[in-house]
């Protein structure tokens, strides 16, 4: 074989590779992580030229299939442990005498890029620091988080109304302080939504934010009016087709509405996905690079 028909076979070999990659591995700062279990998601529908798809999901086998316990264990290939040697258990003393219980994951100061996740109701910080629970999706977002430089955050919210926000929004500084002034994300899911709502309308927080993740959340029709939104900051939506508390048409109604003026946002639908489908299933590693990046 000759040179040139070698490095031909080469380089097409490595396209018809990269073609094969889910998009999530093809551009954007973060690195791959397990994608061949997270990333590889079969998808149905794309429209609007790849911002908003619809993902086939199946609880045989993103669930049962997955678990060794389902719901409760995920089997040890979803998990790498040692992430927790980066892992602390604090308590921050914050501005105006507000003390707020987090688990943190990566270092404390310098961060690259910090990820905030906000649980629903019944929640605390343990939810979003779980390892086996969720699919291991929390044990990836860890790993993505540590294996590039960030900080991840995971906050015992106390209560969903003003003073939770006050509580969110100073950690929000907290962290972009910290990091000197790298990016923040704030990420909200089920009844946490309602902390993001009221961090979107805080027109000096949302100078800290880099972007918004919306994991389930209740719809916000006011969204694309609020500070954040004259920011233009990314905004990611995830939610399940079939879920009974907070209807999917309402939520990709507003990304319809932010979408056709032009805003910087992408919606994930997984087909026959309940109110939990969102935490279990969106590809962290697809939401970061778009939030990082876009906008």
């Amino acid at each position: 074989m000759s040179t040139i028909h070698f490095v031909f076979g080469a380089l097409l070999a490595a396209l018809i590779a990269f073609a094969g990659m889910p998009a999530a591995a093809q551009d954007g700062p973060i690195k791959p992580f397990k994608d061949d279990l997270f990333s590889r998601q079969a998808v149905l529908e794309t429209r609007d030229s790849g911002a908003y798809d619809v993902i086939d999901y199946q609880e045989m086998r993103d669930i049962n299939g997955r678990d060794r316990v389902p719901e409760r264990r995920v089997k040890d290939a979803y998990v790498s442990l040692g992430v927790r040697r980066h892992q602390e258990n604090e308590t921050l003393n914050l501005p105006e005498n507000r003390k707020l219980d987090v688990t943190r994951v990566g270092q404390m100061e310098g961060a690259s890029f910090t990820v905030i996740f906000i649980h629903g109701r019944g929640g605390d910080r343990r939810l979003g620091a779980n390892d086996y629970t969720f699919g291991g999706n929390f044990n990836r977002l860890k790993n993505l988080a540590v294996n590039n430089g960030g900080t991840y955050y995971s906050p015992s919210v106390t209560s969903f109304d003003d003073k939770g926000v006050a509580d969110i929004a100073a950690l929000i500084r907290y962290a972009f302080d910290r990091s000197s002034r790298r990016p923040v994300i704030l990420a909200c899911a089920s009844m946490g939504g309602f902390i993001c709502q009221g961090v979107s309308r805080d027109a000096e927080t949302v100078h800290y934010l880099k972007g918004m993740a919306l994991l389930g959340g209740p719809p916000d029709a006011g969204l694309p009016k609020t500070p954040l939104a004259k920011l233009k900051l990314p905004i990611y939506f995830a939610h399940g087709s079939a879920d009974g508390v907070y209807k999917a048409e309402e939520q990709a109604a507003i990304y319809r509405k932010l979408g056709s003026a032009g805003y910087p946002t992408r919606f994930t639908l997984f087909e026959t996905g309940s109110h939990g489908t969102p935490i279990r299933m969106v590809d962290w590693r697809k939401v970061l690079n778009f939030l990082l990046t876009a906008g």
